[in-house]
């Protein structure tokens, strides 16, 4: 047969389809599968020890539902369910979830390792689609229909035999969901729910699962709304979604189908799971947060999330994972430090303009709301800008410089990064800034300085010091209306020094008590050139912290000549 490897699937017959118009305004009951879907794909599961710590660290993160492993495939997973009962380790707030396949022997042992549970799940699953049952289990619809009825009902009778009933709530899945007759799939449903009986909504679960990701997220939507359309018992059933990441749209999938009348998301943290993994619920759930609704999880402390996942999983979080990353709060462009460098300072502004009390260019949600900080907002590299220097010596380093001096701390800074090609921490750039601007003694130097008088009544300061350039050196004495006056006026007369006019001056206080020290700025300008240049200083004495950050403009005028 000469046919393509690759075919788009074909559309759902959905009629006046209504998820696109809607909007999500209330979180999912939010699944972890991570310590059965995600522990079964790492290249070595977890220890007992370190689910215990994975299980209470889903607690503490607020799901409700956890899925905590296959009882009946292995005797670690009917081991860890016992240790959890029999320990009292789940909050009585908690379901756990357990997984079987439609089969006799593994549907007893999976109710007996649930034996003195307070409540619990039990997930059965069969697999729909022609591919599976025509070609992996030698079956027809009828027979694969018989299937998912005779495990139901075996579940159920073993339920009631050991006196569970009240406490077992039931979770079916037809696998590969997404590749499956749609009618069909909505027939083993229904034959499903009548098998298990009456139920109320929360207890009785269809889970309708992307297994592989075949179709684009707008068909699993249309999916997931022609089967809530069609189903006859929405009123005592929950349909749950369960979407894979195989081509890397899961998360969209998943809002989607929420759209369209899913009210459960099974998921991962940080999408673990077979091949691509599956649903990343940490994504899904932060970006509703990000749209200002209350998902019941708590992400506060991401960091901590991701030292536990990551020991657990032995899979680094990627540094551009969505939330998680290192560096998805980091800017290096020029231009995106300058915004963000600028939207933070006019925060409250903003807030008041959009209504909304975090709006910032380039960061769709506060940093701090998951446990990180601002100091690594902007890093430094060949590609920053003036704005992202100006920033970390701000936010860093509480250093303020003047606006104007912007682009030359960012060209100090730009040639360092354009020689090593790489980043530069926070504290190369307070060096380069040091070593460029602050307290610069050449070729200007001055010495033996003093303050000779001070005529209280007229307001005026004389100084006398000695100004070297070089091999010259003369002895200068010059009065002003201050210590900053005097000292300026006296080199404005020295032959050894270019005109200049002394344009601009600022200074703050570093440091706390007995360690505090004053930094002063001094811009000057250049009467040849007309070019306005900056100079720092600092000093115990913000008397001479003036003093040395006029010579260091001096100095830094010099380098430009």
């Amino acid at each position: 047969m000469n046919i393509s490897n690759y075919r788009s699937p074909e559309s759902i017959p959905v009629k006046c389809r209504q998820w696109p118009d809607r909007v999500i305004t209330t979180p999912p009951v939010w699944v972890s599968v991570d310590l059965r879907d995600g522990n079964q794909a790492l290249p070595i599961p977890m220890s007992p020890e370190t689910k215990l710590e994975y299980f209470k660290m889903l607690c503490d993160i607020g799901f409700k539902e956890i899925e905590v492993g296959f009882p009946s495939a292995s005797q670690d997973d009917f081991d860890f369910v016992r240790q959890l009962i029999e320990e009292n380790h789940i909050p009585a707030d908690v379901k756990i979830s357990v997984l079987t396949q439609a089969r006799e022997h593994l549907i007893k042992r999976t109710v007996e390792s649930l034996k003195g549970v307070k409540q619990a799940i039990i997930h059965c699953y069969v697999a729909t689609s022609d591919l599976h049952g025509k070609f992996v289990f030698n079956s027809d619809h009828d027979q694969v229909m018989q299937m998912a009825i005779n495990g139901t009902k075996l579940v159920r009778d073993y339920v009631n035999a050991a006196g569970m009933k009240d406490i077992i709530s039931y979770e079916f899945s037809p696998e590969e969901f997404t590749d499956s007759d749609l009618d069909f799939v909505i027939e083993v449903c229904k034959k499903v729910k009548e098998t298990w009986g009456k139920s109320a909504k929360r207890d009785f679960i269809l889970n309708l699962p992307a297994t592989v990701e075949r179709r684009p997220p707008n068909q699993y939507a249309d999916m997931i709304e022609y089967f809530v359309t069609h189903y006859p018992y929405m009123d005592e059933s929950t349909v749950s979604i369960h979407a894979h990441n195989d081509q890397g749209c899961a998360v969209a999938a998943s809002e989607l189908a929420l759209l369209a009348g899913a009210e459960r998301a099974e998921g991962t943290i940080f999408g673990h799971g077979e091949r691509t993994g599956n649903l990343d619920i940490l994504v899904l759930a932060l970006n509703l947060y990000s749209r200002g609704i209350e998902t019941g999880l708590d992400f506060s402390n991401l960091p901590r999330i991701v030292d536990t996942v990551e020991h657990a999983s032995g899979i680094d979080v990627h540094c551009r994972h969505p939330y998680a990353g290192k560096l998805v709060f980091t800017a290096f462009s020029g231009s995106h430090q300058d915004a963000i460098r600028k939207g933070m300072d006019r925060r409250e502004e903003i807030g008041k303009f959009f209504g909304q009390g975090w709006k910032i260019p380039y960061l769709h949600i506060d940093p701090r709301d998951v446990g990180r900080d601002y100091e690594q907002l902007i890093r430094i590299n060949s590609q920053s800008g003036k704005g992202g220097v100006a920033y970390v010596l701000e936010k860093e380093f509480g250093i303020f410089a003047p606006k104007a001096m912007h682009p030359a701390i960012g060209a100090a800074v730009q040639k360092v990064t354009d020689k090593l090609g790489g980043e530069i921490t926070a504290k190369t750039v307070h060096e380069i800034f040091e070593d460029n601007f602050v307290n610069l003694g050449t070729p200007y130097n001055i010495s033996e300085y003093s303050r000779i008088t001070q005529n209280i009544a007229e307001g005026q300061v004389e100084v006398q010091f000695t100004l070297r350039c070089g091999e010259k050196e003369e002895v200068i004495s010059s009065t002003g209306n201050g210590i900053l006056s005097a000292v300026a006026s006296g080199l404005q007369k020295s032959a050894l020094v270019p005109e200049f006019k002394l344009e601009d001056y600022s200074e703050h206080t570093m440091g706390k008590d007995k360690n505090a020290t004053a930094l002063a700025f001094v811009g000057i300008r250049l009467l040849d050139s007309k070019k306005l240049v900056y100079g720092a200083g600092s000093h115990p004495d913000i008397a001479r912290t003036a003093v040395a950050a006029l010579v260091s403009a001096l100095n830094c005028a010099a380098r430009e000549m």
